[in-house]
């Protein structure tokens, strides 16, 4: 199951990509203009992706997009507007994959949680976030 979150505005916060989903092929789960991109690929035995580099392009990142993939545990994400309006919050599990694309997240451990955090770097520090 993919869920998208959404504000006010009907823009989307973040996607989750829940540990049970599952479909044939390749689905990109975010249009081209987002600054993180995520797809799901599920292939049969014996596909073969053409070995490849990457070309350096530059691109221009303004705002920083999280990816977190949840090793084990439970994790409750509440979600809140650019303008830091609580807009909802939703438990993450065990093999659930979330990117959160705009406006602001907290995050509890509803269990102990172990998880991988994928966003573009360099970390900045106390400048890259606002907290509230």
């Amino acid at each position: 199951m993919i869920e998208r979150i959404f504000d006010d505005e009907n823009r989307v916060l973040a996607i989750i990509i829940r540990k049970d989903f599952d479909k044939d092929g390749i689905e990109f789960l975010t249009p081209d203009d987002y600054p993180m991109q995520m797809a799901y690929m599920h292939h049969k035995k014996g596909h073969e992706v053409v070995p490849h580099v990457h070309n350096n392009v530059k691109r221009a990142i303004c705002h920083t997009s999280e990816v977190l993939v949840i090793k084990s545990g439970a994790l409750r994400c509440d979600f809140y507007s650019d303008e830091k309006k609580y807009i909802k919050s939703v438990v993450i599990n065990t093999g659930d994959i979330i990117l959160l694309v705009a406006g602001g997240h907290g995050f509890e451990c509803l269990q102990e949680t172990e998880m991988i955090e994928i966003k573009q770097g360099p970390y900045a520090g106390e400048k890259d976030k606002v907290r509230f």
